[in-house]
């Protein structure tokens, strides 16, 4: 072994103002070894010696020498003292390049059909480095959201949580949190089913996923809403569906017209409650005839909830599922929208006769929901913070499309129509100038709006130029520089080319 270091050689820096000595102590003694001042396999001093040159506790000292031994950096001989190890830890977690890569031409290697039609049209939503941005249409009031209450909810799950919930989650998700998700949506939305039919995913794209590789075979033609929801088309087409557009009129989508084109088609899918994205609520006469026609044909019918919750006049139509006999409905519902954007988690609710194919194949999605996200979002709802939350931003909500109808009237009159929305967290304002919808997006997004045109969710029926602007995740004071912005983009109509 190496003779014995000094440590007065060593030049520990002192600790800094608050730092907690034990921890000081091991990275200290870490970067000593590391940088080479304290070399391989040089002995270390006694704890008794170092806790008296650096006035510490022998204890203190003795936790920072544990910490390096399980880590790897020292080690003991019995009746010796501790030694710094001949190899340390950070050569087994780096690799070495020993030989120069091969002189090889660039590889061809490319996409398959399939996957080139996953990205095909495929929009990435860039990472929220603000929030409350007028007119994003995709965003709840994260602003609103009770971060001091949840962060509590969430801090007595983990102290409290056995060491089970670290390890191999339910494919199904978790047990408490399905039991939630079956007696709230039964509760609010009339939805029949018990928590074997309840499956958690990892967001409502994630439910269209695994309905897409599961119900649709290449070929098969789907009813799709259009103008309907972009995500639903891509995953549809990336299964290799012929996704037939189906127009949407006042009472919802025009089942008539999907019939005289394809009236065998193996799915549809609707957004009945709030149709995405023209704030249609398909009416009761509608949904009848939607079921009794997928019962007849043996068909699926997806029923996609995305905030149906948020209602501001009227009483709400029950969910189809809640009509179905047949058991051709699957209810996708999401949490997204209901509290904020980095909670992944959303649900299918499926016919108990399919359950268990859906959970195996959710497995090779990714094996599980994370366990622990799911605990603590089941004591959010078993407690009553879920529902008191839905019901606060209700309220919020109509305030915020109250206040940009008003603002809208008061700067944008015979420019914009902007819908008084009845349900939802976005609206629709219909272009008076005759203008394209997809020149003046453009236009809007340049000074940094962020709204989409009502053409960028049309597969292929036209409908008057308008924009879609949401509301929900905007302070007043947003939506009217919001709305002062748009005038101004109005004003600048560029000279033809």
């Amino acid at each position: 072994m190496a003779k014995s270091e000094t440590f007065q050689d060593l030049s520990l820096q002192p600790p800094g103002e608050g730092q907690e000595l034990g921890r000081w102590l091991y990275t200290e003694l870490r970067a000593a070894i590391l940088d080479g001042r304290l070399k391989r396999g040089a002995r270390m001093p006694s704890s008794r010696s170092l806790a008296r040159q650096y006035a510490l506790s022998r204890g203190t000292v003795t936790a920072a020498f544990d910490s390096l031994q399980s880590e790897g950096y020292i080690g003991t001989q019995v009746g010796s003292g501790s030694y710094v190890s001949l190899d340390l830890p950070e050569e087994l977690l780096i690799s070495r390049q020993d030989d120069a890569p091969c002189a090889t031409p660039p590889s061809r290697a490319a996409l398959s059909s399939r996957g080139r039609a996953v990205v095909q049209g495929l929009r990435l939503l860039p990472p929220s480095y603000s929030l409350g941005r007028a007119f994003r249409s995709y965003e709840p009031a994260i602003d609103l959201f009770p971060v001091t209450l949840w962060s509590g909810v969430a801090g007595r799950v983990l102290r409290n949580a056995p060491r089970s919930l670290y390890g191999q989650g339910d494919a199904r998700g978790y047990l408490p949190l399905r039991k939630a998700i079956a007696e709230y949506v039964g509760a609010a939305r009339g939805v029949r089913c018990d928590a074997g039919q309840v499956i958690v995913t990892s967001g409502a794209q994630q439910a269209l996923d695994l309905v897409a590789r599961m119900l649709i075979d290449p070929g098969d033609p789907i009813w799709m809403e259009d103008p309907g929801y972009p995500g639903a088309v891509l995953a549809f087409r990336a299964a290799g569906a012929q996704v037939i557009p189906v127009p949407v009129d006042q009472e919802g989508l025009n089942i008539a017209e999907a019939r005289m084109h394809n009236p065998q088609a193996k799915l549809v899918y609707v957004t009945p409650a709030n149709q995405f994205p023209l704030g249609i609520t398909m009416s009761a006469v509608r949904r009848r005839e939607l079921l009794d026609w997928a019962a007849r044909e043996n068909a699926w019918m997806i029923e996609d909830e995305y905030d149906a919750e948020y209602r501001y006049s009227g009483r709400p139509l029950a969910a189809l599922q809640s009509m179905d006999e047949s058991g051709c409905v699957i209810y996708i519902g999401t949490f997204t929208k209901m509290l904020f954007n980095s909670l992944r988690l959303g649900f299918l609710v499926v016919p108990e006769r399919i359950a268990d194919d859906f959970v195996a194949a959710r497995t090779l999605l990714d094996r599980h929901p994370p366990t622990l996200d799911q605990a603590i979002l089941a004591e959010f709802i078993l407690e009553g913070h879920f529902g008191h939350h839905v019901r606060r931003m209700r309220q919020m909500y109509a305030h915020r499309i109250a206040a940009l109808s008003e603002i809208a009237r008061q700067r944008l009159t015979g420019i914009l129509d902007v819908v008084h929305a009845a349900s939802g967290m976005r609206t629709i304002a219909w272009i008076k100038t005759g203008e394209s919808d997809g020149k003046v997006a453009e236009r809007a997004r340049a000074r940094g709006l962020e709204l989409a045109a009502l053409s960028e969710f049309t597969i292929c029926h036209a409908h008057p130029d308008a924009l879609v602007l949401g509301f929900a995740g905007c302070t007043a004071a947003e939506l009217h520089r919001g709305v002062d912005v748009l005038a101004s983009v109005f004003e600048t109509i560029p000279e033809p080319g």
